[in-house]
């Protein structure tokens, strides 16, 4: 197995008798995922999506990433939350988050997922000079952030390269027949891809929506989805025993009763700091509902030692780390001698920095055990494709099993309108429903 849940740091402060009290809870939650039958399950389409997926559509993403390699320096990813953090999180894990800088390979950036004129202006300037491709991914195409990302760099490749030039360059991943984008998909005759209906956003990494631009980025698909599957294979077993996945779920429930109110994911590698930021987005939106959920937080160690250390050694004790431990580091550097020693860091001379990281990690483990936070340790081999879909489908399936466990439903995220309409209606959308709320919202501006 690709992934290993090592409890030596969560061991004391959860006693086996609550694993075994917990244990049927957890597997019964399995099974309702395993037999669609809880609420949601239209959104399950992600279950055995590692295997029962469309390969005509498969071999036309390999396709065009192949075909945006070629043509181009620069991939435009436009989305915002899952429709982007899947694809970024991998490209980063994988390629390391210098990989644009790297050389040799299509520099992939990310717009659409804030609506900062700033960050769409430095983005703009790097483009200068350079041929481009987009990706828009959005099911419906209207989504203010994309929509409005789409809107610039549609009319900056048009202006580059003519209507039918653009054409080439432009691919859309949306609704299979329905929706703006799709319409003027269509209308313009712009490749298109599939965001499935039964699976949402934050777990969609794995179809067209992470596929096309990891492809592009130059990693292995194939392996990636190899990965997955044979977690899917893996995390069958039904008792808690035999089921790291389901064990992880039931430790997080169990912190969870026991006042651990958040979760801290913690890596050792910056190219992880994205990652993080998807596991983010997969917990928070999957749980953080009915008054109920962890916060999901995250740090990378050991930069946020020197900022949030402190706060996590003795702050107030409602948190539980899990630790993502990497086995064994792409590369190699070594720490060199100095004749003056003027560090006083000799006694470090010829030692590869992976050791020191290593060496990091475990003073921090145990310091943290000390000062009273739990620590889940998830061990993993590498930071390859293969790897890289292997752990986000464990991921995705203890998100699943933990929420229902949690007693919620883990696919829908029904307060997550209340920002928009507030937006839309600050400005001015045409729309009578939202009369009533501009009015209400000024009135209280005014007050402050």
């Amino acid at each position: 197995m690709s992934v290993k849940l090592n409890e030596k740091f969560v061991k004391n402060f959860v006693s086996s008798a609550a694993l075994e009290a917990i244990a049927p809870e957890v597997e019964k939650a399995l099974e309702t995922v395993k037999n669609r039958n809880g609420a949601g399950a239209d959104f399950l389409g992600w279950y055995k999506r590692p295997v029962d997926y469309d390969r005509e559509e498969y071999a036309r993403i390999k396709a065009a990433a192949e075909k945006i390699r070629k043509t181009s320096d620069v991939l435009i990813v436009i989305g915002i939350g899952g429709s982007y953090l899947g694809a970024r999180s991998a490209i980063e894990f994988v390629n390391g988050n210098m990989h644009n800088e790297a050389g040799g390979k299509v520099s992939v950036y990310f717009s659409g997922n804030s609506i900062s004129s700033s960050a769409l202006s430095d983005l703009l300037r790097v483009c200068e000079g350079k041929d481009i491709s987009l990706n828009v991914v959005s099911k419906s195409g209207t989504t203010t952030e994309p929509a409005v990302a789409f809107r610039i760099f549609r009319e900056l490749l048009i202006k580059k390269y003519g209507e039918d030039g653009a054409r080439e360059r432009i691919y859309c991943t949306t609704d299979k027949q329905r929706g703006k984008l799709k319409e003027l998909a269509d209308k313009c005759g712009y490749e298109t891809f599939v965001v499935p209906d039964d699976i949402g956003g934050r777990y969609s990494v794995l179809t067209a929506v992470g596929l096309l631009p990891i492809a592009a980025a130059g990693i292995d698909i194939d392996a990636m989805m190899q990965g997955a599957a044979d977690a899917m294979n893996d995390f069958q077993a039904p008792a808690l025993d035999n089921n790291d996945c389901l064990k992880y779920a039931a430790y997080r429930n169990l912190l969870y009763r026991d006042g651990k109110s958040t979760e801290i994911l913690v890596s050792y590698e910056p190219s992880l700091q994205m990652y993080c930021e998807w596991w983010k987005q997969l917990y928070g939106e999957s749980e953080g509902k009915d008054g109920k959920g962890l916060f999901p937080a995250s740090v990378i160690f050991s930069t946020d030692l020197h900022s949030l250390g402190q706060y996590i050694q003795q702050g107030v004790r409602n948190i539980f780390e899990t630790v993502i431990d990497i086995k064994n580091s792409n590369d190699a550097v070594k720490v060199p001698f100095d004749p003056e020693n003027s560090d006083g860091l000799n006694f470090l001379s010829g030692m590869d920095m992976s050791e020191i990281n290593r060496c990091a990690m475990n003073a921090t483990l145990y310091a943290h055990n000390d000062g009273g936070v739990p620590n889940i340790v998830l061990e993993i081999p590498d930071r390859s494709a293969y790897t890289y879909g292997y752990i986000s489908y464990f991921f995705e399936l203890a998100c699943a099993v933990s929420g229902y466990t949690l007693g919620v439903n883990p696919f829908d995220q029904p307060g997550f309108e209340a920002y928009k309409k507030n937006m839309f209606a600050l400005l001015d959308k045409p729309d009578p429903s939202l009369d009533e709320l501009k009015k209400s919202l000024r009135e209280r501006m005014a007050d402050n």
